[in-house]
């Protein structure tokens, strides 16, 4: 589903040279749980980033779905990204003014879905995360929990083939983030998704299909779990 190779990620400045992520290789299966760790600064989030589209590497290559992305114009990666991947982040990014209904909505408005439609997958996207009850409530009215529920079925809504997710579970006490680990592995199983996630925690690592390490911005270690 994802493969990278011989990635490399340089920031310049006028007077700095930074290497983000040095010669990443890495192949990530169609249905793979996978998750990355390392300490913070080491590459994590510009990897998942540039995965995402929403940054390029400086050399390497990237394929999704056996699709060269280099070849892709600006245009055709947007399309691209929002048909084909949803994102997770830690701090929720959702819009305080909307209701649940219309964050969860968001990522239809760019496709070629009519209003009645697009209310309909966000209804059945909340109905997956145990938030139908919620659909009317505003962001401030929820729990952290709450709030990552509504940010998982804004990923989902558009039913996409990746899932790509930064520390969704480090704002969240270990309750809430076994509820939220629990929702990321059924839409693995049930739905066949493709999930990377950074964590910083260890015990959701483990959780997943396969973790692998970074350090410096390299790429240090890959273990595969039994589930």
């Amino acid at each position: 589903m994802i493969q990278l190779t011989s990635i490399e990620k340089v920031y310049r400045t006028d007077t700095v040279e930074t290497l983000a992520l040095n010669n990443i290789s890495l192949h990530i299966d169609k249905g793979e749980f996978l998750s990355i760790m390392g300490p913070s600064g080491c590459g994590k989030s510009t990897l998942l980033n540039i995965m995402g589209l929403l940054d390029e590497p400086t050399t390497g290559q990237l394929s999704i779905g056996h699709q060269e992305i280099k070849q892709f114009n600006d245009r055709t990666i947007s399309r691209f990204r929002n048909q084909k991947i949803g994102f997770i982040f830690q701090s929720y990014h959702l819009i305080n003014d909307l209701p649940v209904l219309d964050n969860v909505e968001l990522p239809l408005l760019y496709r070629n879905v009519s209003g009645k439609e697009r209310r309909r997958l966000a209804a059945e996207a909340l109905e997956k995360v145990g938030l139908s009850n919620r659909m009317q409530h505003y962001p401030s009215q929820l729990s952290g929990g709450q709030k990552q529920r509504v940010a998982i079925a804004r990923a989902i809504v558009g039913q996409p083939e990746i899932i790509l997710a930064d520390e969704p579970t480090g704002n969240l006490d270990s309750t809430m983030g076994n509820e939220i680990m629990e929702i990321l592995e059924q839409l693995n199983r049930a739905d066949q998704t493709t999930i990377v996630m950074v964590t910083h925690d260890e015990n959701m690592a483990r959780r997943t299909h396969r973790l692998v390490r970074l350090f410096d911005g390299s790429l240090v270690s890959s273990n595969t779990f039994v589930n």
